[in-house]
């Protein structure tokens, strides 16, 4: 009867340091999964570990005091700021039209 492989354990260091280097430009999860001898698949599937986790978890891997609050606040001023823009863009057409009605 064949064993079946055990997955070997990685680090947190090692898996956040794959998934940075995965994440910098030019370089992909297949591309990093060979130098450093995994799969590609594995590297996605830490990359969605570490998107999933909570509050407080992420404060702890990423070393950043980051809250649900402030989540929420930005998302609040994302939506402001798009308000802002598309205002701001109508009033520019709307003065373009009056400028040339007028001349």
């Amino acid at each position: 009867m064949e064993r079946k492989k055990k997955a070997q354990p990685y680090t947190e260091a090692f898996r956040k340091e794959a998934v940075r280097r995965a994440d910098l430009p030019g370089n992909s999860n297949k591309s990093v999964a060979a130098e450093l001898g995994i799969s590609a698949q594995q590297i996605y599937n830490w990359r969605r570990q570490f998107s999933r986790l909570t509050d407080k978890q992420f404060s702890r891997v990423s070393g950043v005091q980051f809250k649900k609050d402030d989540s929420e606040e930005v998302k609040k001023l994302k939506r402001e700021l798009a308000d802002v823009k598309e205002e701001n863009e109508f009033l520019k057409k709307v003065s373009a039209y009056f400028a040339k009605n007028q001349e």
